[in-house]
């Protein structure tokens, strides 16, 4: 016979089994071994990657594990100490000797400890859309009523939480991340009530800044550079507006990766039968690969895969709302996180935008990437589930 305590036990355990989440995320890994697995055989590197992104995720899937032990108002507490830790490990760096944060390819934005490295900003990203979603729920307890004057004052408070890690980036310099946590705040201040009135005139105003600043170097790439750009990053603007007026050396990245993606043509090589090399194959590039080795077809699964995901945040965002702010804006949050990852990096193999180091979150190979991506993913599961409680109570 079943005892009264044994069905609570099992229904509370029940509420921790997100099918949806559960099945994108084992698809999501089926799909990031595989096609790393292909990206091995064109021997860039000698290490095993397939055997260290299956590292990454299993560790990743224990850090999804401890977050559901953690209830929306205790990360709501904790987010303004998270938050300050991540600036502060991102200070960190910038001040570390070179022996534990060497410069790599004019970047410093990686600690190299004994037997691994680690990427702050990857790690920041979680700790300021928690913060972002924390001061967005106090601000709306406190000013029940808004006003110009609130929804200014909320704006200003977002921008200065944003901008503090992306200036300490900016100084790495790490220009697509930096981006990354502008689009991040930028769709969380567009879905936070603000009065429209406010974001039209910033939408105005920043897009009117960021296409004087690309027509400066695009008119002046010469002087852009002498003013602090560096040389790399007026490069890849420039094959990005035009890449008939550069030289192969300037396009080879985009070059060699278009070909890959379009040799797949409709259904691909299948597995083992790649064909172009090209650089940086199982991180930045590595939907070339996917393109060359499943076509067409694979591509748009794997698209399809991060719909599902995106509009699955979405919905737990919109469903959420009414009872936790907090929580919907953490879903927001990571929502822009993954779009911004997506568009870009599948941009950049089109030609639709420019080449940066911004990886595919799921599916490129990384550590830190992963890891940061799990926590992230760890905190809409835990969304997803204490809506699925606060549902069986009003139901019962």
């Amino acid at each position: 016979m079943i005892e009264n305590g044994d069905i609570a036990m099992s229904k509370k355990q029940s509420y921790y089994i997100q099918n949806d989440f559960i099945v994108l995320f084992i698809l999501f890994v089926c799909v990031s071994l595989l096609a790393i697995y292909n990206a091995q055989q064109l021997e860039q590197y000698d290490a095993n990657f397939v055997l260290q992104q299956i590292v990454w995720f299993t560790l990743g899937a224990g850090i999804v594990a401890a977050i559901q032990f953690f209830d929306m108002d205790q990360l709501y507490k904790a987010s303004p100490y998270i938050y300050w830790f991540g600036v502060l490990i991102l200070a960190v760096l910038l001040i570390s000797p070179e022996s534990i944060a060497r410069t790599v390819n004019g970047a410093k934005s990686w600690f190299h400890l004994p037997g691994f490295s680690i990427q702050p900003a990857e790690f920041a990203k979680i700790s300021t859309i928690l913060f972002l979603a924390a001061t967005i729920n106090k601000h709306k307890i406190k000013y029940e009523i808004s006003s110009i004057k609130t929804d200014t004052y909320l704006l200003a408070k977002l921008i200065v939480i944003t901008m503090i890690p992306v200036l300490l980036i900016m100084r790495q310099p790490d220009f697509g991340t930096a981006m990354v946590y502008l689009f991040i705040a930028g769709m969380i201040i567009i879905l936070s009530g603000i009065d429209w009135k406010i974001i039209g005139a910033l939408i105005v105003g920043i897009s009117g800044l960021i296409a004087a600043a690309l027509g400066f170097i695009i008119r002046f790439p010469e002087l852009a550079q002498e003013l602090g750009i560096a040389g790399y990053q007026v490069d890849r603007i420039l094959t990005w507006f035009d890449p008939s007026q550069q030289s192969s050396d300037a396009t080879f990245h985009f070059d060699r990766a278009y070909m890959a993606l379009g040799s797949g043509q409709l259904f691909g090589k299948g597995m083992g039968n790649l064909q172009v090399p090209f650089p940086e194959a199982h991180t930045d590039f590595i939907f070339s690969v996917i393109g060359e080795s499943f076509g067409f077809i694979g591509s748009a699964v794997v698209i399809f895969l991060y719909f599902m995901l995106l509009y699955k945040l979405v919905t737990l965002g919109l469903n959420v709302y009414k009872h936790s702010p907090f929580a919907a804006y953490i879903s927001f949050g990571f929502l822009s996180l993954l779009l911004i990852h997506v568009f870009q990096n599948i941009g950049m193999t089109l030609g639709i935008m420019p080449v940066t180091g911004i990886p595919l979150l799921l599916i490129s190979y990384g550590g830190s990437s992963v890891l940061s991506t799990m926590i992230g993913f760890g905190l809409v599961y835990r969304v997803a589930v204490e809506h699925t409680i606060q549902n069986d109570y009003l139901f019962k």
